[in-house]
């Protein structure tokens, strides 16, 4: 690894970092927030699909921005737009403007997001790539590993503000090591595809709006099935006009190549078992094993720490046998290790605690195996496009989880009762499993070790 790849990896690894840790510490501090804003189950669900919300329907315009105007300056300025909002948040003083705030955030993180992978694909080349994703992940997972227990710290010992405070230091010394340490690059095309984001972006908000709101308005209401049938509408105009535009943001032929259709669509089901995992865990320790907001923290830094642990190692190892491998083998532990939560009705920890770190070493063995699969299956100048749409493909998967599994959780349980909240647990966690299931079978899909088109180049 020379000097400019390891600044990219670094000051990569670095945004994603803080965007990490800010999902987590939200994760963890939901039922503080919920007590200290007198926020509804409804309200709470949007602190996290607010973000979603913003960072799933501006994903590809985040990263067609950085092709056209340039991925380091609208880094930058992705950068600069989520610690503002950070900032916004920690001085929300109701649940409405920390919701309005946290969807500035995704909007920032979603210029931000796509083009980190971006920089990191064009820096390294394929044989090396899998390795620096792994890195890439496991720096993140440094994040992911101290959330827990910072999100507790604060909750206990300060506010839940302070969780958005950390994001103006970070924030700051990325923007401006990036200005100093990354070079400025452009993609291949020179104008921007307006037609396309227009269409896109309308069409994801409608589809994600229908999915987060089909749990208070009713999934038969009005509301919530004019906004899934227009945007579903208008999406499929998108892939028209995608397919007839002289300058797709989106070729729609990499859909043809199996390693990016198979890779994503099991993307796409790994983090609707991650998010929807995520949502309910922190506060079945809170609500059914009666912890502190720190201890809650503490209980889940087993299953965070896989990321740190795994995620290197089986980026390493793709790169040599393939992602198929690791990516059916990672589904099958997740699978396994979201059952056994689910099965457990003991209120022991410690009857919980290996289906934590099998769940968890299962989601991290898949994550960089997909990301390598889909961006290797597309030429050099086309990295830019294909990781927007992973990304922005990988954030409607949580989105869907949580939506789908907070409608199951109210379908079978509540918060009234400690009783009644495992009851909803039990019934969520087997909605995770079931994702889980589906996204191995995807990935067998997959190419064993498939020879891409970025393979053939560099030959």
């Amino acid at each position: 690894m020379n000097t400019k790849q390891a600044w990219g990896l670094g000051l990569a690894s670095l945004a994603s970092f803080m965007m990490a840790l800010d999902s987590l510490v939200v994760t963890t501090t939901l039922t503080t927030i919920r007590q200290d804003l007198a926020a509804s189950v409804e309200s709470l669900e949007w602190t996290v699909n607010a973000y979603n919300l913003a960072l799933a329907v501006l994903l590809l315009t985040g990263a067609v921005l950085g092709d056209r105007f340039g991925r380091r300056r609208i880094f930058i300025a992705g950068l600069a737009v989520f610690t503002v909002a950070s900032v916004a948040c920690a001085m929300s003083d109701t649940i409405g403007a920390l919701i309005v705030s946290r969807a500035v955030q995704g909007a920032g993180a979603a210029m931000v997001l796509p083009l980190s992978l971006t920089l990191i694909s064009a820096l390294f080349p394929p044989r090396q790539r899998g390795k620096a994703m792994g890195l890439y992940l496991g720096i993140t997972g440094l994040a992911t590993f101290s959330g827990p227990l910072i999100g507790g710290l604060i909750a206990d010992g300060l506010a839940w503000q302070w969780i958005f405070w950390l994001n103006l230091p970070v924030g700051v010394i990325a923007i401006v090591l990036t200005a100093r340490r990354v070079d400025e690059s452009v993609g291949p095309n020179a104008t921007v595809d307006f037609g396309g984001v227009a269409l896109v972006t309308l069409g994801a908000f409608g589809v994600v709006w229908g999915l987060v709101r089909g749990n208070v308005a009713g999934w038969s209401s009005a509301e919530v099935l004019a906004a899934l049938l227009l945007g579903a509408a208008l999406l499929v105009a998108f892939v028209f006009w995608e397919r007839r535009t002289t300058a797709p943001m989106l070729p729609m032929r990499f859909f043809r190549l199996r390693a990016f259709a198979t890779a994503t669509s099991a993307n796409f089901l790994v983090f609707a078992s991650l998010y929807g995992t995520l949502f309910f865990l922190a506060q079945y320790f809170q609500t059914v094993l009666g912890d502190g907001p720190l201890q809650a923290g503490l209980r889940l830094m087993p299953w965070t720490a896989t990321l740190m642990v795994f995620a290197p190692i089986a980026g390493r190892l793709a790169d040599k046998v393939g992602e198929r491998r690791f990516m059916v083998g990672g589904l099958a532990l997740e699978t396994i290790g979201a059952g056994w939560i689910a099965a457990v009705t003991s209120t022991d920890y410690l009857e919980l605690l290996p289906a934590l770190i099998i769940g968890g070493a299962g989601l991290t063995m898949a994550m960089p195996a997909a990301q390598k699969a889909a961006v290797g299956a597309v030429q050099p100048q086309e990295i830019g496009q294909a990781s927007g749409a992973f990304m922005m493909l990988r954030i409607f998967g949580g989105v869907f989880g949580v939506a789908i599994s907070v409608a199951i959780f109210a379908n079978a349980g509540g918060y009234a009762s400690a009783e009644e909240f495992s009851q909803g647990f039990t019934s969520a966690m087997y909605a995770v499993t079931v994702f889980a299931f589906i996204g191995m079978l995807i990935a067998l899909g997959v190419p064993d070790k498939a020879k891409t088109l970025e393979d053939v180049n560099a030959r």
